[in-house]
């Protein structure tokens, strides 16, 4: 009878370890990991500034590692999300085009200068920086952080409102980007530019055609420019002069004679 006891007590006894760490492991398994506190907090700040549309997205897709810590989030509101058509499996490409892989409080990033580049989580998605130095005046791409410092209380996450969704295509590409942040100039043309041409030589003297030969002439000069007369012009006035004196000394030779 004592034997009997022992076996029933004993069995019992595993019985009740086997269910109680059943239980144990369902439990366990319903429990988010503890890793995920900075995320979580992360959310109920975002909630409580409105940002519902978001947390949604950050809800619809499994737990993603990158979103656990060291991140900064760029919220759109949710008047802003309504307006953007997101597919489903695009979610995932959006929350990581709006987040930057390091934790950032706006002071930090007033001290970033314009012109300076921006990673995000998505490969090869870079945000350029406009930076007025206001609260107001800071500006990624085509978004302007309008709410600063939104997520706070975690150690490793933070997030800004934005007035806008960032375009899905960068205008900026890693091989314009370079270790200064200086912009590149556009390469010099490869065609050289036409010498300068000489100004051109004085009009020449015009000349006509003569009709009876090829050769040119020089053009007639004005009647009364008594510096330029020809050897022609003079002898057809000499002509003129005996032609008068013939005239008058004719008659006086044959009264003389008479």
């Amino acid at each position: 009878m004592t034997i009997k006891l022992m076996a029933t007590h004993t069995i019992l006894t595993m019985f009740a370890l086997l269910m109680a760490a059943h239980f144990k492991s369902i439990s366990s398994t319903n429990l988010p990991p503890k890793d995920d506190q900075d995320l979580r907090l992360a959310m109920e700040e975002m909630q409580k500034a409105n940002y519902f549309t978001f947390v949604m997205l950050l809800n619809m897709l499994p737990l993603d590692p990158k979103f656990l810590a060291n991140v900064t989030f760029l919220m759109p509101n949710d008047r802003m999300l309504s307006k953007t058509v997101i597919p489903e499996n695009a979610v995932s490409n959006f929350l990581h085009r709006h987040s930057i892989p390091s934790p950032l409080i706006f002071e930090h990033l007033l001290y970033i200068p314009t012109g300076s580049v921006l990673p995000s989580l998505m490969p090869e998605y870079l945000m350029n920086v406009s930076n007025g130095g206001g609260r107001r005046s800071f500006v990624l791409n085509n978004v302007k952080i309008i709410s600063p410092n939104i997520c706070t209380i975690g150690s490793s996450i933070r997030c800004h409102g934005i007035d806008g969704v960032l375009n899905p295509e960068s205008n900026i590409s890693l091989h314009t980007c370079s270790n200064t942040m200086v912009p590149v100039p556009p390469p010099p043309s490869s065609v050289a530019p036409p010498p300068l041409l000489p100004p051109p030589p004085p009009s020449p003297v015009p000349f006509f055609s003569s009709p009876e030969d090829d050769f040119p002439v020089p053009a007639p000069l004005p009647a009364d420019s008594s510096q330029h007369i020809s050897g022609s012009s003079k002898l057809s006035l000499g002509r003129k002069v005996l032609k008068s004196m013939a005239t008058i000394l004719v008659p006086l030779m044959i009264g003389v004679s008479i």
